[in-house]
């Protein structure tokens, strides 16, 4: 039997287009080029954005850029074994972190995996870390305070359960040091906590992990690590990780506080990323989505209401400020974003005003609905009697002659400052607040020396709990301060007084 040329040529044609090659083109693909950790891979038509892909060297890569020719990648590892012309196959899935109370006293990294040298982890239950955050009707508003344990925050600028509160300040004024301090104060409250190093040293790392282990808080507090030396990528990924470690608790009804440090270079990492991508620049270099890239996080924060668990997941992001200018593209973004900041000064840490949080600049907009009664009644004009404070001191530094009025406010003002001085990793319970503010608000440190502040505040807890434990045993159970408790407060705190100051002369 003959066969013409025509016919052969149409077989060949009929066989070319039903020979089916998608399953290829979608499921590997092919390296263009590849540098600074970022890959332009050619095939991958059915690549999703942020989805995971391994490359050779079992390196994986996250889609960022989809192209119409290629897609871009970047790298969650190094790219040295890498090279033009490698394969390159998609996992199918988003990058996703195991999630559950086996992160628990454990160090990750940003894809989940244990670096502490501890077991691997190995967890039935994985979340994406993308996800949308919780919508208005889910959520109830923030109406139980979250206490940091130091008495210049919970007194004037309250964290409530589900809140989003910035620390901001020059580097070196203490803002990892309220952070860590609120998760000491943790102990015991029924509060699972995660601190989240972006772009940290990785022996600053190592210090607040042994920090936390000595005061018995690593039990409840996963660490989630992508230091300096990490790729950016890495860093980009660590606070989205975290969230959603914390987001699996929150649903179930638990409360969670989570810390990032910092996001000002989760920021810079963002951008190196965008810049590498070929995405274009905007002010100051970083992306036209920077804001975006905070708001998702920073949203995903909640109090949730009755129907939902009535979890929380509340959130203090850092921000590192340059010479104090808050007024700064990232600062700003990350203002406008957060429920209030906690500024941090670098003229008051100088002065030993520790922390050094500066009451005028500082606010809750949350306020009084985070606090409990009994601070509500000690700290209502605390904020007002520290601006007069400050505003008089300048003044006066120009005038030798005062009038006792001024004075008093002067006096009054400086063992405010004092009393409100706390010790790193020293955090008090409400009921000491609450003590020692009741002492200032009464205008019992009048009659104390300045430097003897420190010492009085110390020795009155002491004294109200072995002479007065009724008292304090009401203050705790009441959580208010009655007229008929506020004159036996008043008593007690005037007996402790006369006794102090004697002894010291």
């Amino acid at each position: 039997m003959d066969i013409r040329p025509e016919e052969i040529s149409d077989i060949i044609k009929e066989q070319i287009k039903r020979y089916d090659d998608t399953l290829e083109i979608s499921e590997t693909g092919t390296v263009i080029t590849v540098g600074d950790g970022i890959a332009l891979i050619y095939g991958l038509e059915k690549a999703m954005a942020g989805e995971l892909l391994l490359f050779p060297g079992d390196v994986y890569g996250m889609v960022l850029n989809l192209e119409e020719e290629h897609v871009g990648a970047v790298l969650m590892g190094s790219d040295a074994g890498i090279k033009e012309g490698d394969e390159v196959k998609r996992i199918g899935r988003i990058i996703e972190v195991p999630v559950g109370d086996m992160m628990l006293g454990r160090v990750v990294n940003a894809l989940g995996q244990a670096i502490d040298g501890g077991e691997p982890i190995v967890s039935d239950k994985h979340r994406p870390v993308e996800r949308v955050a919780p919508g208005v009707m889910t959520r109830k508003s923030v109406h139980q305070p979250l206490q940091t344990g130091l008495k210049c925050i919970d007194s004037m600028i309250p964290v409530g359960k589900g809140q989003r509160e910035l620390i901001i300040g020059d580097r070196q004024t203490g803002k990892t040091a309220i952070a860590i301090d609120t998760i000491l104060n943790q102990k015991g409250q029924n509060v699972k906590c995660i601190y989240v190093a972006i772009g940290q040293k990785a022996s600053t790392v190592a210090q607040i992990v042994e920090k936390l282990r000595a005061h018995d808080a690593l039990k409840y507090t996963t660490i989630v690590s992508s230091t300096a030396s990490e790729a950016a990528p890495l860093q980009y990924i660590a606070p989205y990780a975290g969230c959603t470690i914390g987001e699996e608790w929150m649903e179930q009804g638990e409360d969670v506080l989570i810390i990032y440090d910092d996001l000002s270079k989760h920021a810079v990492a963002y951008r190196t990323m965008s810049l590498l991508l070929k995405r274009p620049p905007g002010r100051e270099a970083y992306p036209g989505d920077v804001f975006y890239l905070h708001s998702r996080l920073l949203e995903r924060s909640a109090k949730l209401n009755e129907e939902y668990g009535l979890g929380s997941l509340t959130a203090l992001p850092i921000i590192e400020t340059q010479a104090g200018d808050i007024a700064a593209y990232i600062p700003t973004n990350v203002i406008s974003i957060t429920d209030g900041q906690i500024f941090l000064q670098t003229e008051l840490f100088n002065a030993g005003v520790r922390p050094a949080v500066d009451s005028g600049l500082s606010v809750s907009r949350v306020g009084s609905a985070a606090q409990v009664k009994s601070m509500k009644q000690v700290s209502g004009s605390l904020k007002l009697e520290l601006a007069q404070y400050r505003e008089l001191q300048a003044f006066s530094q120009f005038g030798s002659d005062l009038d006792p009025a001024t004075k008093a406010t002067l006096d009054h003002g400086e063992r405010l400052t004092e009393l409100l001085k706390q010790d790193q990793y020293s955090p008090l319970t409400v009921v000491e607040q609450v003590l020692s503010l009741f002492a200032a608000k009464h205008r019992f440190l009048v009659k104390v020396a300045v430097e003897d502040i420190k010492a009085y505040e110390a020795d009155l807890h002491v004294f109200m709990k072995d002479k007065y434990a009724d008292l304090v045993e009401e203050l705790t159970v009441e959580n208010s301060i009655s007229d008929d408790l506020e004159s036996r407060l008043k008593d007690a705190v005037e007996e402790f007084t006369n006794s102090f100051v004697a002894m010291k002369e």
